[in-house]
């Protein structure tokens, strides 16, 4: 059952997300009330964020006083509050200009599609066609993130973009629209993700479909990771138009 919240739980909810996206550390009611002007006294932060923690949308850390953000705060997040970032145009041009001597050439131009949103967002890029093709870039960047410091979510990770079954069945399972898809922890359906978020779209670039996406931290940059896999799609549309 949705249970709704007041504006003063919005943004301490707003707050804690921001600051643990920024910190990777659980979010304590004192950095709170040092760093957010919510003007409200620390007793009454703390009150809320018990109030959060028993609706499900913060959890406490074992090794911490501090709170993290749940998948469900991070849904929330997206649905609600998320502002979507305007790419910088120089770095759209780049993009395209990268893209655009593959236009012809699939296999390369998708490669090269996930090498540059790997890049741009710093989170590892897949893409994955109906017929069975698979690249992705920027592994490397998931051990930039606490969250996959844990041997187990990161052998998962591996072992999922390693597999096309796997990955096919994900994208196809989570798909809610054309636009850009989020996935956020046990959303994915795959087994220790509860810290992790997949972002992705469907696409069709000329004859062939498939999906292309980027996987890291729950605490991803969504305003900014949205729009950049939104433009990553939509070039592959635009270019793949030429066959």
């Amino acid at each position: 059952m949705s249970i709704a919240l007041t504006e003063r739980q919005i943004k301490l909810l707003a707050a804690i997300i921001n600051e643990y996206s920024e910190s990777s550390e659980p979010v304590g009611s004192k950095t709170v009330v040092k760093k957010y002007a919510l003007k409200v006294s620390p007793a009454t932060i703390r009150n809320e964020m018990a109030s959060l923690l028993e609706d499900g949308y913060l959890e406490m850390m074992h090794t911490s006083s501090g709170r993290v953000p749940t998948p469900r705060a991070f849904r929330y997040f997206i649905e609600e509050l998320l502002e979507e970032d305007e790419l910088p145009v120089l770095q759209e041009v780049a993009v395209k200009q990268r893209l655009w001597p593959q236009r012809f050439e699939f296999e390369k131009l998708l490669r090269n599609a996930v090498l540059s949103l790997s890049e741009t967002t710093q989170n590892l890029a897949i893409a994955v066609t109906d017929d069975g093709f698979v690249t992705y870039a920027g592994a490397v960047h998931i051990l930039d993130n606490v969250e996959f410091w844990d041997i187990d979510v990161a052998k998962t990770t591996l072992g999922l973009v390693d597999s096309l079954n796997d990955l096919l069945r994900v994208f196809r399972n989570v798909t809610v629209d054309g636009e850009v898809n989020v996935a956020v922890g046990s959303e994915i359906d795959y087994p220790n993700m509860d810290q992790v978020a997949l972002v992705f779209s469907p696409f069709k670039s000329g004859s062939k479909t498939g999906y292309i996406g980027v996987l890291g931290p729950a605490r991803m940059k969504y305003s900014y990771v949205l729009p950049s896999v939104r433009y990553t799609r939509n070039l592959l549309h635009e270019l793949g138009s030429n066959w």
